[in-house]
């Protein structure tokens, strides 16, 4: 696990404890909320990913560049 993706568990876990003593109506607000932003954020890596295809097929950057770019976009996913 590298350290993004260990501060991103260690943030969320810290979140959830910091609910526990609220009412399971805000704490499951909370975990729509969280899901609805990770959620988001892969989103817009899938956008980078389809732009930097697109640049790739339009011969705009070479192979090695779309490869390491590629790379770099999913370095940065929460999901792998």
């Amino acid at each position: 696990m590298d350290m993004k993706r260990a501060l991103f568990t260690g943030m969320a876990c810290a979140a959830l404890l910091a609910l526990a003593g609220c009412s399971k109506e805000t704490v499951g607000g909370a975990a729509v909320g969280a899901v609805g932003a990770g959620a988001a954020y892969e989103y817009q890596m899938h956008e980078q990913l389809d732009e930097l295809e697109a640049q790739r097929k339009a011969g705009e950057i070479s192979e090695e560049e779309y490869e390491r770019r590629k790379q770099e976009i999913k370095d940065r996913s929460i999901i792998e």
